[in-house]
């Protein structure tokens, strides 16, 4: 795979190409309702078809839109029906997190998570993870985060640009191997040990 190394800097964080959202079918958006009392509030999924049922105003179209317009198009019809609407849309990214983490799968996050939670949804990283070298897996190719950015500065997934569909992989560090292999070879040690003792 041919790998990039990308810089969290601030020319990368405003470049269009890597704001750019698209939904896919199985991604959803997050609607939180602050001032009315209908049950609005919730966790909706894109259909095969691209649409998105939502409550008191219908299908809303989600294929090949971008999800900036998504979200216009949302507030705009529940501001048809309600007053000065105090709501929150957020998307809902199905992402995969591979490698060194306890329970590796498919998790949806909002794109105001940070990497630390993110990897908390699949039970964090196991104590053989290297945690400098996690990666964004998308189109064949490895996108490699850096840590101080991804982990130490808290940025969002928003941030470091997720998308949906994308693969998180968390590599496995060279000291946890080494440390297998240290007692492998230790336990040769002792057996060759053995044996010359029985052998003499």
């Amino acid at each position: 795979m041919k790998k990039i190394l990308v810089i969290l800097s601030l020319a990368y964080l405003f470049t269009p190409n890597i704001k750019a959202q698209t939904l896919n079918p199985g991604d959803g958006v997050r609607i939180t309702f602050l001032n009315i009392t209908d049950q609005i509030t919730g966790d909706y999924f894109i259909q095969q078809d691209g649409n998105i049922q939502l409550p008191f105003i219908g299908l809303v179209k989600t294929a090949s839109i971008d999800y900036k317009e998504i979200k216009k198009n949302i507030f705009t019809k529940y501001s048809e029906l309600y007053k000065d609407p105090a709501l929150t849309i957020q998307p809902l990214l199905k992402i995969n997190i591979l490698g060194e983490v306890r329970t590796p799968g498919y998790y949806y996050v909002t794109d105001i998570e940070k990497m630390s939670g993110i990897l908390a949804l699949a039970g964090g990283v196991t104590g053989a993870a290297a945690t400098d070298d996690i990666y964004i897996i998308r189109d064949g190719q490895e996108i490699e985060l850096s840590k101080s950015d991804v982990i130490e500065r808290g940025n969002t997934a928003a941030d470091i640009g997720l998308k949906s569909g994308d693969r998180i992989f968390i590599s496995r560090s060279f000291w946890a191997d080494a440390g297998q292999y240290g007692l492998i070879l230790s336990g040769i040690a002792v057996l060759a040990t053995l044996l010359s003792i029985v052998l003499r």
